[in-house]
């Protein structure tokens, strides 16, 4: 077993950085896990010309930057990415490895974790220190019923995965003067089992909803999957997202994509509207961010009414059709 410092890792996924910020969002988190176990925050990039994501590490809450920028690392590579990271913990030893739950994360974080013979956390939507300085790892469990804490005090690194979203990145320091740690790409790399022939990016035109402005949220108070497709059309009419509540997900209304929750995505809208939504700790837990909430529910007392901003007591599905209406009038003159 190994004797591990008290260092938090987070590992940098640049791959979609200005659309997907989770790796601030976790320094920024990873930063006040280090003020309580007295262990510094670092960054570990691999890549090609990657001085731009190494500064933005650093000014975002990144006291050390290791870096592996190589021409052999400019195409991704599981196998040897995996073998790299694996090949770092073991040699400098951190307590803490953190991953974002993006594409890549969710590919690599399991691989290091079984090679390295410790345990992993996915999906966690908050992270925490015990009085003994071990990383308390909260996560849905059971589809949402359940909030699992987990820890892991026999092995290292502790190892989680994060959603999106869950954190707020800490604001650009410009004077910031995190040390950035140069290494060489070893001679012994493995060799990889798929060559990637070509490749092409194309972005998805459709917004994530926890990165939207607007967020039109619906539940089962909107009455049918058919009255429930009327949120698209005013989604689109605001250029917001279309969320939804778990009921909704499982009745098939909506794919699982639009699931608002403990068991879906944290959202920090400017606004968000909520039509025919009771307000179940599983949802409520997960638009804490919303900046501004405007809810529409036949029950006055429903807890999302007493959680907005606005508090509209109407027929959800009424309400979403006069909206409609309204906005089309004032597109029309």
């Amino acid at each position: 077993m190994m004797e591990p410092n008290k260092d938090i890792w987070v590992f940098g996924d640049y791959r979609n950085y200005f659309r997907n910020r989770v790796t601030l969002q976790i320094l920024a988190r990873a930063t006040e896990l280090a003020a309580r176990t007295g262990g510094e925050v670092c960054a570990v990039v691999f890549g090609h010309q990657v001085d731009e994501f190494v500064s933005e590490y650093r000014a975002h809450g990144a006291g050390r930057v290791y870096v592996l920028d190589d021409p052999a690392l400019k195409q991704y590579s599981i196998e040897t990415y995996t073998f790299l990271m694996c090949r770092l913990v073991e040699e400098f030893k951190p307590e803490t490895l953190l991953v974002g739950a993006t594409q890549f994360g969710k590919e690599i974080a399991p691989r290091i974790a079984k090679k390295l013979g410790t345990g992993l956390t996915a999906d966690c939507i908050d992270l925490a220190v015990d009085e003994q300085g071990r990383l308390v790892q909260t996560a849905p469990s059971f589809g949402g019923n359940l909030i699992a804490r987990i820890i892991t005090p026999n092995h290292w690194p502790q190892m989680a995965i994060i959603r999106p979203g869950t954190f707020q990145e800490l604001p650009h320091d410009y004077d910031a003067q995190g040390e950035i740690v140069p290494l060489v790409l070893p001679r012994d790399l493995p060799a990889d089992k798929i060559r990637c022939v070509t490749s092409e990016h194309r972005p998805s035109r459709k917004r994530k909803i926890e990165d939207a402005d607007i967020v039109i949220a619906g539940g089962r108070g909107m009455g049918s999957k058919g009255k429930f497709k009327k949120l698209f059309e005013l989604a689109e009419l605001m250029q917001g997202e279309v969320g939804a509540t778990r009921p909704v997900v499982y009745a098939n209304w909506i794919g699982h994509d639009a699931l608002v929750g403990q068991a879906g995505k944290h959202i920090k809208p400017k606004i968000l509207f909520s039509f025919g939504i009771s307000g179940a700790i599983q949802h409520t837990a997960a638009i804490t961010n919303a900046d501004f909430i405007v809810a529409v529910n036949k029950n006055p007392n429903a807890t999302m009414m007493k959680m907005a901003d606005v508090a509209i007591v109407a027929d959800a599905n009424q309400a979403c059709l006069g909206i409609i209406r309204a906005l089309k009038e004032r597109i029309r003159v």
